[in-house]
């Protein structure tokens, strides 16, 4: 048994999500046509150097539907599956602060008042203000509310590089700001960005075991179509070294080694669609099976999330 409870060598996001809500409960995205600052000319257009929105964004998630509508056809996808399944809203396209508070709180009241049993936010550090959170303190009291700031990498110079145009130290405050205010927190880290090797890898899970994170989501850098990243990495192909499978399973143990016990690992892959994803593509393995190939390197090397921490 470990310290967060489980005989699991990591500390697992589907067994704290059973615990915290009592049973099974399912995100539904939602998409109400925000932008991002490095999208608008605000702080820079293009939007980040490997981004494209829609090999995440499920087919019943449209901008021109309401929330309600959004959310209804979300429990219509899933109800099949799950018939007694509580569900969650997940504001996950762009950047779901990115508006004057007045503009915000309909939304998320909106979702609120369609019987979800919680609240999660997908923005970027740099889109965090004291109004905002008082907003969500609020909300809070009705329904469990979390942000998930898409930290990306601890290395200015690399947000720098991937046309973040936020910084390091943005995060550090935003991840503040979200703990006095009683916000969960999760962060969101891409493993092998261009220019970063191991020793910036394990440096991130240091960093970000400092801050006061609940949850973290961790991908591997992909190419997908059609994004600079792509016309980057065709002209350069020395521009990222792309992980082999083995590569990254053996990366993330290690991270996982210095990573604090305390937070919950939700993610370690991205599967982007076959017909956007360029590389790296992995016998196109589905998050299970990579996540089961993470139990077993860490059962094979007897170790765990945080024993170097």
């Amino acid at each position: 048994m470990f310290s967060w409870g489980t005989t699991r060598r990591f500390n697992d996001y589907s067994t704290y999500i059973r615990q915290k809500f009592g049973g099974r409960v399912q995100k539904i995205s939602v998409n109400v046509g925000l932008s991002c600052p490095n999208r608008d000319g605000t702080k820079g257009r293009g939007g980040c150097i490997y981004c494209d929105n829609t090999t995440f964004t499920p087919a019943y998630c449209n901008a021109a539907d309401s929330i309600a509508v959004q959310l209804q056809k979300g429990r219509e996808f899933f109800a099949h599956k799950y018939p007694d399944m509580r569900y969650i809203a997940y504001f996950q396209s762009y950047t779901n602060t990115y508006a004057p508070v007045e503009t915000l709180e309909p939304l998320y009241r909106e979702a609120v008042a369609n019987g979800i049993a919680g609240l999660i936010i997908g923005t970027r550090p740099d889109c965090i203000t004291p109004d905002l959170q008082a907003m969500l303190e609020r909300i809070n009291q009705i329904v469990p509310v979390s942000i998930e700031l898409g930290i990306e990498t601890t290395n200015n110079q690399t947000l720098e590089l991937i046309n973040r145009h936020h910084t390091w130290q943005d995060t550090v405050a935003a991840a503040q700001l979200c703990a006095e205010h009683g916000i969960e927190t999760g962060g969101h880290l891409i493993l092998g960005l261009p220019g970063e090797s191991e020793n910036d890898f394990l440096e991130h899970a240091r960093q970000v075991s400092a801050l006061p994170l609940k949850t973290l989501k961790l991908h591997q850098l992909q190419i997908i179509a059609g994004t600079p990243l792509a016309e980057m990495w065709r002209q350069n192909p020395d521009f990222v070294r792309l992980f082999t499978l083995d590569e990254y399973l053996k990366t993330v143990v290690r991270f996982l080694e210095h990573l604090s016990p305390d937070i919950v690992v939700e993610r370690f892959v991205s599967v982007s669609p076959a017909d956007k994803l360029i590389a790296p593509r992995w016998n196109r393995m589905k998050n299970f099976e990579v996540v089961a190939l993470i139990d077993k390197e860490l059962e094979l090397r007897d170790t765990w999330q945080g024993r170097l921490f």
